[in-house]
Formats: C-alpha cells, sequence, structure tokens
C-alpha cells in the first residue's frame, strides 16, 4: 500500500496516515477480541496466545452473510507479493480456491491487506500506489472488522467497553 521506494513519510497524506492507524488499532483490537474469547490457534498449556482465526471462521461461516463492503473488498482484490524467478519479488492473487466458506475468503484478504501495510514494500503491484484505491481498501476493511465482531457477538471486547 505504501511503497518506502516511491512514497515518503512526509508525502503520505494526512487522511491515508488516519485511516491507516485506524486499520491497525481496530485490527489488533480484533485479534485481542479473538483471544478473549477464546479463539486460539492453540490451546495446549504453555502455548502462545495466538489468534485462532480459522476457529474463528469455522464456527461463523454458516451465519456470514455478503454485505455490500465484503463484496467490494472480493472485487477489490488485494494482491500477495511472492518470489519469482531469480529470486525477484512479483505480485499474484491471494490463493481463495482452498476455502471453503466465503467468510474464509474475507478474512484471508483481511489479512492480506494488514500483512501488506506492515511488511511494505509495494512498488511494481498494479493499484498499489493509488491513494484512491487504497483509502477504499483500508475503509471497507476496517467496515468488516465491525461486521465481523458483531457476527461474534464480541463487540464489547473489541470496542473496549463493558
Amino acid at each position: 500500500m505504501f511503497s518506502g521506494d516511491i512514497v515518503r513519510k512526509e508525502d503520505i497524506n494526512n487522511e491515508l496516515k488516519d485511516l491507516t492507524f485506524d486499520f491497525f488499532y481496530w485490527f489488533s483490537r480484533f485479534e485481542f477480541a479473538l483471544k478473549e474469547n477464546k479463539y486460539l490457534k492453540r490451546d495446549g498449556i504453555g502455548d502462545n496466545a495466538e489468534p485462532g482465526w480459522c476457529k474463528f471462521v469455522d464456527q461463523h461461516k454458516q451465519a456470514f452473510q455478503h454485505t455490500d463492503e465484503t463484496r467490494s473488498l472480493l472485487a477489490l482484490n488485494p494482491k500477495r507479493q511472492k518470489v519469482g524467478e531469480n529470486a525477484g519479488l512479483e505480485w499474484r492473487d491471494v490463493g481463495l480456491d482452498d476455502c471453503d466458506s466465503d467468510l474464509c475468503k474475507v478474512v484471508r484478504l483481511l489479512k492480506t491487506i494488514r500483512n501488506n501495510l506492515f511488511h511494505g514494500g509495494k512498488h511494481g503491484a498494479e493499484g498499489w500506489d493509488d491513494p484512491e484505491r487504497t483509502k477504499n481498501l483500508l475503509v471497507v476493511a476496517k467496515i468488516i472488522l465491525d461486521q465481523l465482531a458483531g457476527l461474534a457477538r464480541f463487540e464489547a471486547d473489541y470496542k473496549q467497553y463493558y
């Protein structure tokens, strides 16, 4: 979404900075809510407490219904960086064929947005240097996180109100 090679921090407009912070904030709150509600990757004594996205998907895939935002996320189709020939980096579609539900696809794309933002290096990808596309991805992703917290009924942990 942001390329260290093309966009300098000083050149990113405040709206995009705010949207990026909001997305990271709410993504981390969602992962906290997953753990708080026992959606854990592993639950053995002594295991690291990591969010269990797969457990979340398995439990809620039947109740999940598409919204305008989830359809928009699928249409925006964020890509994933892969290693190509001669250790070159290239952008490819996120593999969704192994997903057994629409919720799996949505979650995988949300996690791709998070990974792409966090790990940087977006030059050369179609649309990654387009601030409007990035803005659209961030806005719909945050709304989807809100919707998924509602689906799981853990808004109190997600929004931190009790």
